[in-house]
């Protein structure tokens, strides 16, 4: 399928009428003669003897341990199978004895712990006096993405070796949050399903399907034959987010922490954008830049579906 995306005349036709040329990621400071703009740590290619951060790996072996009141309630409300908790001090705390009420309700098996043994299994000290553990993550397909995105306008992001737990559960939240279809990470050397990212992300893991795939290039060309668009998001891009075609079916592309989005990913994204800044501080990290571009995708859509109910 043709993949030549129509937007304005402002952005440049870079090799194979994808936007921009892939030439690089985004500068924490804006510099190397692109304007300024962009989120922290985007820049394209490794400093020589950098290292990916290892993600990290679940408690329990495949276990995975839910942390924080929000996020248990959240568990609870979606019927996941939760195989035990953990509360510390829960007397005289009236929403720990109505979480306990609830787990009790839902067969649940309790143990009352120290808060430092809480500390010690918390993935940064914020478990609130409980944490559950519940059974292996289930991870869907692209495909089974690309099933919920339905026909019309729909939202995805692929994460290209986002390695901070931290970042991963706050992506899922705001593409929750914005309506997302789902969330397509890599199998090896990124962030998976774990404390940190189910703290993070306040329960949207339990409500967004989660793609796990061995080849990102290839989940690009799945989602481009099921009439998506694929946006890097770089801060070498010409055009800014408020002006790029980011609107329909979309496949919003985020690049890692330190590398940002490989050079061969970048070369299959259909066109690029970046944030604009004015500012003299670093720019964004990749989970608030996330952010800002999902919220401008369902920006337009909700304005979209306002003039279609205008014209009804």
């Amino acid at each position: 399928m043709a993949r030549r995306r129509a937007s304005s005349n402002s952005r440049g036709q870079g090799p194979k009428g994808r936007g921009s040329s892939p030439k690089g990621g985004y500068r924490a400071n804006g510099r190397a003669g692109a304007q300024k703009g962009g989120y922290r740590g985007q820049q394209q290619g490794r400093r020589p003897g950098a290292q990916r951060r290892p993600a990290k790996a679940a408690p329990f072996g495949q276990d995975i341990l839910i942390e924080g009141r929000r996020a248990v309630a959240e568990a609870l409300e979606s019927g996941v199978k939760l195989k035990c908790a953990y509360v510390s001090q829960p007397e005289g705390d009236a929403t720990l004895q109505n979480l306990m009420s609830r787990l009790e309700a839902a067969r649940v098996p309790i143990e009352e712990v120290s808060r430092k043994r809480l500390d010690e299994r918390s993935s940064h000290g914020a478990h609130q006096g409980i944490m559950v553990r519940t059974a292996p993550f289930s991870y869907a397909s692209v495909q089974d993405i690309i099933a919920r995105a339905g026909e019309g306008p729909a939202l995805v992001l692929l994460l290209d070796h986002v390695t901070d737990e931290g970042n991963f559960g706050a992506i899922v939240r705001s593409a929750e949050v914005a309506g997302a279809a789902g969330v397509i990470i890599a199998n090896a050397r990124a962030a998976q399903v774990g404390v940190g990212a189910m703290k993070t992300s306040a329960g949207a893991l339990l409500h967004v399907p989660i793609a796990q795939v061995p080849n990102l290039g290839q989940a690009m060309d799945q989602l481009k034959e099921a009439g998506f668009w694929c946006c890097g998001a770089t801060e070498h891009a010409e055009e800014d987010v408020w002006h790029a075609p980011l609107e329909g079916r979309i496949c919003l592309v985020m690049g890692s922490e330190g590398s940002g989005i490989s050079r061969i990913i970048l070369s299959k994204c259909d066109f690029t954008c970046r944030l604009p800044q004015r500012g003299q501080v670093e720019s964004l990290n990749v989970a608030q830049a996330a952010t800002v571009m999902c919220y401008e995708w369902l920006r337009r859509d909700m304005a979209r579906e306002a003039e279609a109910g205008g014209e009804a």
